[in-house]
């Protein structure tokens, strides 16, 4: 596998966010609907397409729960088997509902469903106060320590210098740009802005090509390799493929986000991953033949 670039995204593949972003998912629900989903429950979501924002997870996590609230009786596997079905993301998530409910139960939901409220929770849970009133411009809804320092990284200053030294290095990320910086940060990366794509950045999030194809395009690189840790990652670099046939993308799918193990691996080569490795830590071996 000979590339000049090598792309990465950030969370489940620099960072663990388990107990970070996973989290907030979780408890951003619980808080302000009395009930939510599992953690687990989350990779239904991430797999189903089109949730490269948590933010929009938890608008959608939301719905599932009020629409069960309405007589709804399919499980997370299957509402998000029928956003799958849909087309992926949260569009797709209030078409499975309007279609599942009759008219009044679907409008009460509507009334019920506080996307701005959820995403203010979130970010307090996330962020906690002190970060919350640098970031957000204003206090938070309720004190909080904050799970953005629940994060452990994941890579090695080893597989960062090996990395760096034999290849281009960028960065695509669902990630806010400021929550960005604070990752990259602890990490130890330091990437040139124009070699990095965060939600800011653009309105399509993943999979849509555009931002990859874009970095190959700034790197002058006739091959690239994007590892990331969803199967929307994966279909990024299978999409760059057909947006871009005069350059190679490589999709890897690595083991350390919310697929795992054997049934993880599957799922990855399935979507049409390239190569699955247990950690970003094995990718340097994986890229020099070794």
């Amino acid at each position: 596998m000979h590339v000049d670039a090598v792309v990465l995204d950030i969370d489940g593949v620099l960072v663990d966010v388990a107990d970070s972003y996973r989290r907030a998912i979780v408890e951003s629900v619980e808080r302000v609907y009395d009930e939510t989903i599992s953690s687990d429950a989350i990779q239904a979501f991430k797999n189903a397409g089109g949730f490269n924002n948590d933010w929009e997870l938890t608008y959608a996590a939301a719905l599932f729960v009020l629409a069960g609230r309405e007589g709804y009786e399919g499980d997370v596997e299957t509402f998000t088997d029928a956003i799958a079905d849909t087309g992926g993301g949260l569009a797709a998530a209030e078409s499975v509902v309007e279609r599942a409910l009759d008219d009044a139960a679907h409008e009460r939901v509507r009334t019920a469903w506080d996307p701005q409220r959820l995403r203010a929770v979130f970010q307090a849970l996330y962020l906690g106060s002190e970060l919350y009133r640098d970031l957000e411009g204003g206090d938070p809804p309720f004190d909080a320590p904050g799970f953005i320092h629940d994060e452990p990284v994941l890579i090695t200053g080893g597989t960062l210098d090996r990395l760096d030294a034999a290849y281009e290095l960028g960065v695509l990320t669902g990630r806010p740009a400021a929550e960005a910086d604070i990752a990259l940060s602890r990490v130890g990366l330091s990437v040139a802005g124009d070699h990095r794509f965060t939600m800011d950045d653009w309105d399509e999030g993943k999979p849509h090509p555009g931002a990859l194809v874009t970095l190959a395009e700034r790197f002058d690189a006739g091959s690239v390799a994007f590892a990331g840790d969803t199967l929307d990652d994966v279909r990024t670099a299978v999409r760059a493929r057909d947006a871009d046939p005069e350059r190679t993308y490589y999709g890897i799918g690595v083991l350390t986000g919310g697929l795992r193990g054997k049934d993880g691996r599957e799922r990855f080569v399935a979507t049409g991953a390239d190569a699955v490795v247990e950690s970003v830590n094995d990718l340097p071996a994986l890229l020099d033949g070794v």
